[in-house]
């Protein structure tokens, strides 16, 4: 399969009802596309249907089943047999919009121009309820048509946050890294974002909803219990991203401020994740993240401790918890974002 354009991998762990959805979506790429399903240890039936894709489209779908080691072992994996130029993740139980081949159009022309190391692309969120359903759109802060560099990027607002499913990013990018995302460990795709974006210098907007991205299925690690059980992941995340990001020595202003930006809704999103709890030993643990952040690198530790908003929801004590969960409930209800 080499000679690919793009590479996508879809981490499927226990995702028989849903995953044809997904990979069909998918296959409308033709022979541009090479598909990397990563068995993640199901006891379904994935594993057989995987391979069941793999022996009907045989120059399209590569198979890799691996004992369990979750979201970010199956990206890893994806990485490391990737063909394609260019490399995104789609999670089993979301799909690729009809825009797909017209996307994989614009790349193409990009990579005949030279390449860039990113793409974006919107992406659409739709509740399993049907209602609530909304698009992140980058079209103001981002130009289009033309392949640009962070200096020609506007200010984002707090929820265009680049996330896995906006980003497709150079295979060979991904594959300098000598770290791999840690296994078994939710919400690691945030830290992929903030490992890449730091090295990413051209990049081209595709300003159509590509991804679809399904909310309120009982078991997705986005839900609100559990991103309540998982506080810790989300914890530990946020800190290697701050490492990761290395503010002090980021020179483009505009890139230093998007990582200000990211890293700000990820402390934010941690707080929230423990103070929902309701408990002194989260209080602690967020103590504790303040700590280690300090500990690496202190003017910036303070920087986000003491911002305005972070301040407030991280007020100690009962009351401190009531105030940071009234907040998120309000934000809940205008954003429904689980």
């Amino acid at each position: 399969m080499n000679n690919k354009l793009l590479t996508v991998t879809v981490p499927c762990y226990n995702s028989q009802d849903y995953m044809r959805n997904c990979i069909d979506s998918l296959l409308t790429g033709g022979d541009r596309v090479e598909i990397i399903i990563i068995n993640d240890g199901s006891t379904d039936a994935t594993g057989r249907i995987a391979d069941e894709y793999k022996e009907k489209h045989p120059n399209i779908v590569k198979v890799v089943h691996q004992e369990n080691g979750g979201h970010g072992e199956g990206i890893n994996q994806g990485v490391k047999h990737a063909c394609g130029k260019y490399f995104k993740v789609v999670d089993s139980d979301d799909k690729v919009s009809e825009d797909f081949p017209a996307f994989l159009d614009a790349l193409e022309k990009c990579d005949a121009a030279g390449g860039v190391a990113l793409a974006v692309t919107n992406s659409s969120y739709a509740h399993t309820d049907g209602l609530g359903d909304r698009s992140i759109d980058y079209s103001s802060v981002l130009p289009k048509d033309r392949i640009f560099e962070w200096k020609d990027t506007k200010r984002f607002k707090i929820y265009q946050m680049l996330t896995i499913h906006s980003c497709t990013f150079k295979t060979e990018l991904l594959k300098s890294w000598h770290d791999p995302l840690p296994r078994k460990v939710f919400y690691e795709d945030n830290l992929m974002i903030c490992k890449c974006l730091p090295r990413v210098k051209k990049m081209y907007y595709f300003p159509h909803d590509l991804y679809r991205y399904w909310i309120g299925r009982p078991d997705q690690s986005v839900q609100e219990t559990a991103m309540m059980k998982r506080y810790t992941h989300q914890i530990l995340v946020t800190e290697q991203s701050f490492v990761a990001c290395d503010l002090d020595n980021i020179e483009d202003p505009m890139l230093k401020k998007y990582l200000k930006h990211e890293l700000f809704m990820m402390f934010g999103i941690s707080i929230m994740c423990a103070r929902l709890n309701n408990t002194e030993e989260t209080d602690a643990a967020l103590e504790k993240m303040w700590e280690n952040c300090k500990k690496h690198n202190k003017k910036w530790g303070n920087h986000f401790r003491n911002r305005t908003p972070l301040f407030f929801i991280c007020i100690p004590g009962k009351f401190g918890r009531f105030v940071s969960t009234f907040l998120y409930r309000c934000a809940n209800k205008v954003v429904r974002f689980n």
